[in-house]
């Protein structure tokens, strides 16, 4: 396996076993709650850029990982008998047809079966391992309490790189097997308000902030549940945001702001409707008023600590301008070329949107926003069929997620740790649009369970 390896890439390949041996064991032994949990914690805390290369091939922690929890989720009959198949599972199914066909179509046959494989590890089977191993609520809860427990220590990490500037994880990036020149130092050297950014076991210091708000709604929910956990809510919550801000990028910080103002409109519901409709008017208003684009404006004013955000707002109206020549297969790989029009160099798409039309057409893109529509639409479903307070805020929890990824994504695509942890999110979504465990739900929700379409509208 490591014939053509280096005494030193043999020696972090073994390491990278190790680990994915030891979390596999956690797995296997652990309540089901708690085996999702330690998956997250193999991820949040090895690097995703140390592999075992077998051949061509790369095996991350994570897809080492997520291969023995699928094979536990095959072998119990009880998780088997309660999963149900949902029109989120369709959508996300389909959305991963279409990324996966017309990436074959406009690659090299070979080169792109494998990119796809990989891909399809690190997305659909993610997604369809968590919608299969999360089946009830208690599960659910006592997944949230660890990921507390696991992600406190590494928000710590943060504030020390952030103040220090000393960072453990970036000289393992030497031991990356991929041939692209090492910049142990991207994202890190540069300082904001004279602190660094922190970047922890993460590619990117905005991958590492997006980690922490993805799940610090959920934890956020838990001053809803019983004993002392419901102060444990309120002491984890602000170290996870602190931890995101320690990033110092301005995306982490813009998805912060989109994440706490879902979690402050949970006590203002009624307020919701209106302050969407002021949102829009005052977007159309600025249109009409302003001599440049609305999101120009936003952009511009949205940049808090630093970054290059004419380039994100430049994305934009390059797509546009050049729909005719990707709406239909993307680029097939090709580099849009928009870069060399404004400063030269490789265009960096870091918009997940525009990402998914360059990749995949309109297609990829209409895709991409039905999972993100089916979902919301469930959880709104769902919440309208419980009065159970805690499932109310955990509910609100998973919208308050999708609100910010979706915010964030507009100055970034997500690669690495983030986007393994997303459909790891998705597919426990997914899972608690089925539960069988509804809290009080009228019985005559009851058979909506598995088919949110069948619900009456509202």
């Amino acid at each position: 396996m490591f014939c053509h390896a280096s005494p030193r890439l043999e020696r972090m390949a073994g390491l990278t076993l190790l680990v994915a041996i030891i979390a596999s064991l956690l797995i296997l032994v652990l309540p089901i709650g708690g085996a999702l949990a330690a998956y997250v914690a193999a991820l949040v805390w090895y690097p995703d850029f140390l592999r075992v290369s077998l051949g061509t091939i790369d095996f991350s922690v994570g897809r080492i990982v997520i291969l023995v929890l699928f094979v536990r989720c095959l072998t119990d009959n009880r998780l088997l008998k309660a999963f149900h198949w949902s029109r989120l599972d369709t959508y996300v199914t389909l959305c991963m047809a279409i990324q996966v066909g017309i990436y074959c179509l406009t690659r090299p046959s070979m080169a792109a079966l494998e990119n796809r494989g990989g891909f399809v590890m690190d997305t659909w089977f993610i997604y369809i391992t968590f919608r299969m191993a999360m089946t009830e609520k208690a599960a659910l809860i006592s997944f949230i309490r660890w990921i507390g427990v696991i992600l406190v220590p590494l928000a710590f990490l943060g504030v020390m790189e952030s103040v220090t500037r000393w960072r453990p994880f970036v000289p393992l990036r030497v031991f990356r097997p991929w041939d692209t020149p090492v910049e142990a130092a991207t994202g890190v050297e540069s300082l904001r308000w004279g602190l660094a950014r922190a970047v922890g076991p993460f590619s990117h210091p905005i991958m590492f902030g997006a980690c922490f708000l993805t799940f610090l709604p959920l934890v956020w929910a838990l001053r809803h549940d019983r004993g002392q956990w419901r102060h444990w809510a309120y002491f984890c919550a602000p170290i996870l945001l602190i931890g995101a801000l320690s990033s110092m990028s301005s995306n982490s910080w813009i998805m912060a702001m989109a994440v706490l103002f879902c979690l402050v409109m949970e006590k203002f519901k009624p307020w919701v409707k209106p302050v969407l409709i002021l949102i829009v008017l005052g977007c159309a208003l600025l249109q009409v008023v302003s001599t440049r684009p609305f999101y120009h404006v936003l952009a511009s004013r949205a940049n808090i600590v630093g970054g290059v955000w004419w380039q994100r707002v430049v994305l934009i109206d390059e797509a546009v301008k050049d729909f005719d020549k990707w709406w239909l297969l993307g680029y097939g790989g090709r580099d849009p070329e928009w870069a060399i029009r404004l400063s030269g160099g490789h265009t960096d798409v870091n918009n997940e949107y525009i990402l998914a039309g360059v990749e995949y057409g309109m297609a990829g893109i209409i895709g991409l926003c039905l999972v993100l529509a089916a979902a919301f639409h469930g959880l709104v479903l769902r919440y309208r069929q419980t009065n159970d307070e805690l499932l109310h805020s955990i509910y609100w929890a998973f919208g308050t997620i999708l609100v910010g990824t979706m915010a964030v994504w507009m100055g970034v695509s997500y690669f690495g740790q983030p986007r393994l942890l997303f459909h790891a999110i998705l597919g426990i979504l997914g899972s608690l649009l089925t539960f069988a465990d509804v809290g009080r739900v009228p019985q005559r929700h009851r058979q909506l369970d598995a088919d949110p379409a069948a619900a009456p509208v509202y």
